[in-house]
């Protein structure tokens, strides 16, 4: 990402491959998060791969990023709210 992204953190989806389970998380370089998740370099998600990013929402404040993150872990109503908006990037494509 350029330097007009910079200052920002992002709170992400993404979704596996393997066994259509999602992952939440938060970041201030999505990017490269990102990358790591694919390499298998991060715990949470070694499990999931192969996975892919199929949202993402970015935030002025590290603290308004990490509470929607944990709305969207936490509270049951923030998921299904989210999953309601994006429902074509949930479906499973081979099927």
């Amino acid at each position: 990402m350029n330097s007009f992204f910079a200052g920002w953190f992002y709170v992400y989806v993404l979704k596996s491959d393997k066994n259509g389970a999602i992952y939440i998380g938060c970041t201030s370089d999505l990017k490269k998060r990102i990358q790591k998740h694919r390499e298998g370099k991060t715990f949470s998600v070694k499990k999931l791969l192969p996975v892919k990013l199929i949202y993402f929402e970015a935030y002025r404040t590290k603290k308004e990023a990490f509470e929607r993150e944990k709305r969207l872990k936490h509270y049951g109503s923030a998921l299904r709210s989210l999953k309601l908006r994006i429902p074509i990037s949930l479906v499973d494509e081979k099927g």
